[in-house]
């Protein structure tokens, strides 16, 4: 397991898909980690798909690769700014 732990951290540190801002996933306020998530998107010039689906993408990837290390509050506050980075990016809020 420590290699898995270890590949999800060298991809959410090093990828080509976004340069993170520094704790982005550790910010109290939903709408903070969406905004710094799509400031990400929008700068960068290594994404291979839209501002929108690289910021949501990486957002679905650090809550799928956290897991059980996620308290539900940690999980309830991520999954809270995808619907906040929904509504940044215009799109409509997930049905559900």
């Amino acid at each position: 397991m420590a290699s898995q732990d270890k590949w999800s951290k060298d991809v959410t540190e090093k990828s080509d898909a976004l340069d993170l801002e520094e704790g982005v996933f550790r910010k109290d306020d939903p709408a903070e980690i969406a905004a710094s998530l799509k400031r990400s998107a929008e700068q960068s010039g290594k994404k291979k798909s839209s501002p929108y689906a690289s910021a949501m993408s990486m957002l679905t990837f650090h809550i799928n690769r956290a897991g059980s290390n996620l308290s539900k509050a940690e999980k309830d506050r991520l999954e809270a700014a995808k619907d906040e980075l929904r509504k940044q990016f215009g799109r409509a809020p997930k049905n559900g």
